[in-house]
């Protein structure tokens, strides 16, 4: 990994069907530290066929989904603005997940915006370090 405060491309989630498994399947954990909800699931990987595992040293970084709802923000630049606001905290504060998952997992989180106004970016910041210490918390606890 050449930069730990990249967000890159391979981060985001882009698969609607990864996404529809996030929201309707039964193994994801929500947690809410208001004005923000984290949905997230363990998934496991499989490895392709005739791959010799011992090459592949990174472990798969999570994959991230941003939601600002025009339900919550109705302005487009209150929209833009709350999930830039998202991005820069998930971005400084990913690290806290670091080493959690074994090698054979990815986690999927999708990060919700949940009140109708726009909020002070320190806020945004401390909430998105205190759902991402939950959610590491959780996956120490549990065996996966």
């Amino acid at each position: 990994m050449k930069n730990s405060f990249s967000f890159e491309k391979k981060e985001h989630v882009v698969s609607q069907k990864l996404i529809d498994e996030l929201f309707t399947g039964g193994n994801s954990q929500s947690v809410a530290a208001f004005p923000l909800r984290v949905v997230y699931m363990v998934k496991p990987l499989n490895a392709p066929l005739g791959s010799d595992t011992s090459l592949i040293e990174e472990r798969p970084a999570p994959q991230v989904l941003l939601s600002v709802s025009k339900k919550r923000l109705h302005h487009a630049v209150d929209r833009n603005r709350a999930k830039r606001q998202l991005r820069e905290a998930y971005r400084l504060n990913k690290h806290v997940l670091n080493g959690l998952l074994p090698a054979d997992s990815q986690l999927v989180m999708a990060f919700i915006w949940l009140t109708d106004t726009p909020q002070p970016t320190d806020i945004i910041a401390a909430r998105m370090k205190t759902l991402l210490h939950r959610v590491g918390k959780k996956l120490n606890t549990k065996d996966i």
